[in-house]
């Protein structure tokens, strides 16, 4: 049986651990915003290069929807977006079984793999997929950008090996109960070029520009990816946080069910030592005042 003062020293490490725990749930929440936030902001923008793109096309002929050739299955490379830091639940297990069914199996000629955070890297890793190289997530919504064109630049030296390599980005949105996706960042989708370029416009007067047409295109492009390298990186930090929120909260619903179970033993040991005292205290009296017995003198 345990005593007492091992009760309330686990009592005193419960609480402890508690406080830690609505800590960490208070900075994943804030966490959580800053990164909406982000996504929301990057929403304006995003319209804004979507427009840019709407104009240019709408000058560029593109082929038909039913003439466009099927995408060619090469090896290519993958951007695995995963965490640096623990406590949240399976989030990086997800990530990273979702990326291992879609990257080249064993026989098959290996994806260049860049892993975002050192937890990702292990279990990709574990299951014998080689990763080339491990990023450091931003702290922050602010850094994001930062770390996009670091991005970017991976992006380019992977393209000057193969101009005509397929990157795939490997992440979990927040927007979708934190449930990993897979987005194609390049080759860029040409039914979304079509689409881009088909959508009505939202006024009267059309843009013009005058620089040329195909530098004009590719700025623009490389801005269409900046958007969504940035969006995956915002969701993915978002779905993280919400992943570790909510495995906060379950282990602050363990923490509060263990506490009263401690609570209610602590209350019986003591009670049980107060009865074994008071029957010991009864037992010397009885054992003094026996009939027979010699007084004791004082």
């Amino acid at each position: 049986m345990e005593t007492l003062d091992t009760l309330h020293s686990q009592l005193h490490g419960l609480t402890e651990l508690h406080t830690i725990v609505r800590t960490m749930k208070a900075l994943s929440a804030a966490s959580i915003r800053q990164y909406e936030q982000a996504v929301e902001v990057l929403g304006s923008y995003q319209e804004t290069v979507e427009d840019g793109l709407h104009v240019i096309l709408r000058d560029m002929a593109l082929p038909r929807a039913s003439a466009m050739p099927p995408a060619r299955v090469r090896p290519g490379a993958a951007i695995v977006f995963g965490s640096d830091h623990g406590l949240c639940g399976r989030f990086n297990e997800a990530v990273a079984e979702h990326a291992l069914s879609q990257l080249p199996r064993q026989g098959e000629p290996p994806a260049r793999v860049l892993a975002m955070g050192a937890r990702v890297t292990g279990l990709l890793e574990q299951e014998g997929h080689g990763v080339e190289e491990t990023l450091l997530l931003p702290s922050s919504a602010s850094r994001i950008t930062l770390t996009v064109r670091e991005l970017l630049l991976r992006i380019d030296a992977w393209r000057e090996l193969d101009a005509r390599v397929q990157v795939h980005l490997f992440y979990a949105r927040h927007d979708d109960g934190t449930r990993p996706c897979t987005v194609t960042l390049l080759p860029v989708d040409p039914w979304q070029l079509r689409r881009l370029r088909e959508r009505p416009w939202r006024s009267r007067s059309l843009p013009t520009y005058s620089m040329r047409r195909g530098t004009l295109f590719r700025r623009f492009l490389n801005q269409y990816l900046f958007v969504s390298l940035f969006r995956a990186c915002a969701e993915s930090l978002a779905a993280e946080h919400a992943s570790r929120l909510s495995a906060m909260q379950e282990a602050q619903r363990n923490l509060e069910e263990r506490h009263e179970a401690l609570t209610r033993q602590l209350r019986r040991a003591r009670q049980s030592a107060i009865t074994a005292e008071l029957l010991d205290v009864v037992a010397g009296f009885e054992a003094m005042t026996r009939p027979g017995d010699t007084p004791v003198e004082v």
